[in-house]
């Protein structure tokens, strides 16, 4: 039931993430340009309307659409919910967000259904028309049912809700509330209450009365705060205790709630703390009246005070203040009388509610027993980088206990025979499954520090096996195979770097690649490709982009780039400090990524790999 609800809430926040930054210009233009805003401006805020009724609801329904049925899933989407907006009355109205988060992906659904049945079925030369036609013929359709059916219902949903909260409000009970949302917090269904339940209440609230406390519920950064203050006051570990101030910045000022939730696991006790300290601030805001004009999102402290009103930015303060005072004085005491576990493990049970929630930290196929595993493959597209780092990482794990298991990387297409497991990216699975139908399939997210990587270990290690007088060839080719200095050179790592977007750090590995003469210049769109199709982040701040398995003719000789960006690139939920860039011929490169994989396995040298200045230092660790 766990997994099935926070699935579900993964869900609902994918389709409202994408357009975070269409609700933060809605709810500028809110805060700026209304009567009680910061600069009223009768004509700028006309634009207000438009935004909420029309653009809002339509990025969700496109983006849910394509979620679910590819391109032609987000323009279906989009067709449909007008037939939503329309059948509720349009201006007149209540806004659509929920109406868009049922519309987008059932109108996805529907085309994903017709181009199935019309695989293979599709006249030669028509296939134009009739995409072209099905997609509005079928558009037409849906929206026809939004508008009769979809639109009421959930405009009837909305008012029910809306109904209750004033009920909660009007028996002052809404501070109850956080009961439910601090635990839900750090569970990973933040996004999806903010987004999915609270903002489309907020926005009806808003339409009414200007402002809406439902807005101040979950983006109230004080709670958190105050768990954070009291792990760097009175925490035991040292470990912990020093990383809390960064933490603290991230969380008040970044809005990344997500980075207290593993100090909260540490001691789930200390879950009682912003629950009391989010009571508090629900209740002063309640008594004062006070209610944001649009969504805090991100939930900082920054973007919390820009969509107060002028006239209670005061009493905002005050709410977070109070929040905070009342969730650190509470957790103080717990954290300083706990023997809690340290923040490491704290964190690797955070990384695996999240693999849980995106239902990615599972293995299919018959799980076999810890005897009958003698062959692990490492398996990703090009069978290059990540699968080589998977695979050099996990063999020296295992070597200790199963010196008789081997463990190798490859493409996904050129999985063995015989193969035992095999150890894949989830987009990968189906090909892997076509490869080695024989195997159990281990899905993960990244190849090197990935909740499903311990449950293999555990599984291949809860029994000995006999020792094998000697490792397979196929290792020892591997581990003792000399570094060749021409691989990476000192002109191809590049230190300090400030962040980019992840297309731009893995263009500029290519770029530097190709000015080397490791490869042609076409390698570099495939390595972009390669991203697009399964993850290069690898886990613990490491990116490892190479070109796809059909770009390897553009590779002249072997080569490795490493760029750094101590501030991170952002690969999805998780930072890459490290680019390194690949590009192979035959097994020359995998004795350096072996060596890599040694180096960013030591804490203290993957540190100082993240934030050195010295390109001599960055080369003399992987000599």
């Amino acid at each position: 039931m766990k997994n099935a609800v926070q699935k579900f809430g993964k869900f609902l926040s994918a389709m409202v993430m994408p357009n975070i930054g269409a609700f933060i210009a809605w709810g500028f233009i809110t805060a700026l340009f209304i009567p009680a805003g910061w600069v009223p401006n009768e004509k700028l805020a006309s634009i207000q309307p438009y935004m909420l009724t029309f653009l809002l609801p339509t990025l969700i329904a496109y983006t849910g659409g394509k979620m679910v049925g590819g391109a032609r899933g987000g323009v279906m989407g989009a067709i449909a919910v007008m037939g939503c907006i329309a059948g509720v009355g349009g201006f007149d109205g209540q806004p659509m967000l929920m109406g868009a988060m049922v519309m987008g992906p059932f109108a996805g659904f529907v085309i994903k259904k017709f181009d199935q049945a019309m695989d293979g079925h599709m006249p030669a030369g028509f296939e134009m028309l009739i995409n072209n036609f099905s997609v509005g013929i079928l558009g037409m359709i849906v929206a026809i049912i939004g508008y009769f059916v979809i639109g009421p219902f959930m405009s009837a949903v909305l008012a029910v809700l809306t109904a209750g909260v004033n009920i909660l409000v009007k028996a002052n009970m809404l501070p109850l509330t956080a009961i439910f949302i601090e635990p839900a917090k750090v569970l990973f269904l933040n996004n999806a209450i903010n987004h999915g339940i609270f903002t489309p209440i907020g926005i009806e609230q808003a339409a009414q009365t200007g402002k809406s406390i439902m807005y101040m519920l979950e983006a109230n950064p004080g709670p958190g705060l105050g768990v954070l203050l009291a792990y760097w006051m009175f925490a035991k570990d040292k470990a912990t205790k020093d990383s809390a101030p960064g933490a603290i910045i991230i969380h008040f000022f970044g809005g990344i709630h997500e980075i207290y939730f593993p100090y909260v696991l540490m001691n789930p006790v200390v879950i009682i703390a912003p629950i009391v300290g989010n009571i508090c601030a629900i209740t002063f805001f309640s008594l004062t009246k006070c209610g944001l004009v649009g969504p805090s999102s991100p939930g900082s402290i920054i973007a919390y005070l820009s969509m107060s009103p002028k006239p209670q930015m005061l009493l905002t303060i005050i709410g977070v203040a109070l929040a905070t005072v009342v969730s650190f004085v509470i957790a103080a005491p717990i954290v300083k009388m706990s023997g809690a576990k340290n923040l490491e493990d704290a964190q690797a049970d955070m990384a695996a509610k999240k693999a849980e929630a995106k239902g990615t930290a599972v293995a299919s196929g018959e799980k076999k027993n810890a005897d009958e595993v003698k062959k692990i493959v490492f398996a990703c597209d090009a069978g290059m980088g990540s699968s080589a780092m998977g695979a050099t990482k996990f063999r020296n794990r295992i070597k200790a206990l199963r010196p008789d298991v081997t463990v190798i990387n490859t493409s996904v297409d050129n999985i063995p025979g015989d193969c035992d497991i095999a150890v894949v990216q989830a987009i990968l699975v189906d090909r892997a499954k076509a490869s080695a139908p024989q195997a159990q399939m281990v899905v993960i997210n990244n190849f090197l520090a990935d909740p499903a990587l311990d449950a293999l270990y555990d599984q291949v290690t809860t029994a000995k096996a006999p020792a094998a007088e000697a490792a397979p060839a196929v290792e020892e080719a591997v581990e003792e195979a000399p570094t060749n200095d021409k691989i990476m050179v000192e002109e191809g790592i590049k230190v300090g770097l400030k962040p980019v977007s992840k297309e731009e750090a893995i263009t500029a590995a290519g770029k530097l690649l190709n000015e080397l003469g490791y490869v042609d210049e076409e390698y570099i769109p495939a390595m972009i490709k390669r991203e697009e199709t399964a993850s290069v982040y690898m886990g613990m701040g490491v990116a490892i982009p190479h070109g796809t398995a059909d770009a390897k003719n553009k590779v002249k000789k072997t080569g490795i780039v490493l760029l750094q960006y101590p501030e991170g690139v952002d690969f999805g939920d998780e930072k890459a400090q490290l680019v390194i860039g690949i590009a192979g011929i035959g097994d020359e490169h995998l004795a350096l990524l072996g060596k890599i994989t040694e180096v960013i396995g030591d804490e203290k040298q993957l540190n100082k790999l993240k934030t050195t200045n010295s390109v001599e230092e960055v080369l003399a660790m992987f000599k």
